[in-house]
């Protein structure tokens, strides 16, 4: 008779992409469920503020400035946590950028690289560094972030449309080779959420799309996400491998 545990009480979590968006969502979830969070991002200051208002809260953060295509600072990333708190429990490949391009465009080359080295590679340098540790934990957890463009299209995307598909299949390769060291790998799919990456859309044409394309009628908010994201982090959560979790009020299902 297995007990379970709906508790990541003391469980140490890194987060990349954390200073603002989902990621701070995840972060601040992680944290008031008591969890020790390390809040890494490319922006710096926005690490510090999310970590200084997480500790002002009562709980337990580190701030580290983390480009996930720097080599140098994954290692001192991940180093400093062991450092500072002995043990790495979950890995959240949060960080993303998208740069909507045409395939004819003269810069597409440049994109379509820095889009794969932060969206995909990024994700595979962090889980590369983090291995040794998360195989001592008890209840070890990868979460990638893809996308409902990992398993749709929106033309004008190709390079994160394509990176997004990618991480979920790195995410069900890597939850078969990690799974009987018994880690977990497992993605979330967000739809349209309430982000920075958003911001730029009109709210009428946010509107639009929502109620045409979302069975909820809206548009997520990062919470919503970072819960998904919490959920497939629990030690109960253990038989749960190579998913890919849709979070997009019913985007994905929807054909007419």
């Amino acid at each position: 008779n297995m007990k379970l545990s709906r508790s990541i009480k003391q469980k140490v979590t890194l987060i990349t992409g954390a200073g603002s968006g989902m990621g701070k969502a995840t972060a601040e979830v992680f944290a008031s469920e008591g969890a020790k969070v390390v809040v890494t991002d490319v922006n710096s200051k926005d690490a510090q503020k999310v970590s200084e208002q997480i500790n002002s809260n009562g709980g337990e953060s580190l701030a580290m400035q983390l480009d996930v295509t720097n080599d140098k600072q994954i290692q001192e990333c991940v180093s400093k946590t062991i450092e500072t708190f002995g043990q790495l429990d979950h890995l959240i490949n949060n960080a993303g950028i998208a740069s909507p391009i045409n395939i004819d465009d003269e810069n597409y080359a440049d994109i379509w690289q820095k889009t794969m080295e932060v969206v995909l590679t990024g994700q595979t340098r962090l889980i590369r560094a983090s291995l040794e540790h998360l195989f001592k934990s008890d209840a070890a957890r990868i979460v990638n972030i893809s996308s409902t463009e990992g398993f749709g299209a929106t033309p004008g995307h190709s390079p994160y449309t394509a990176a997004k598909h990618g991480v979920i299949g790195l995410t069900r390769s890597l939850a078969l080779e990690l799974g009987p060291q018994g880690v977990t790998v497992n993605c979330i799919c967000p739809g349209p959420i309430n982000t920075n990456m958003t911001a730029a859309i009109d709210e009428k044409d946010k509107a639009t799309f929502a109620r045409r394309r979302v069975g909820l009628k809206r548009y997520g908010e990062p919470v919503e996400v970072a819960h998904a994201t919490l959920s497939l982090c629990l030690p109960a959560s253990s038989f749960i491998n190579g998913v890919a979790l849709p979070v997009d009020g019913g985007l994905s299902i929807r054909r007419a």
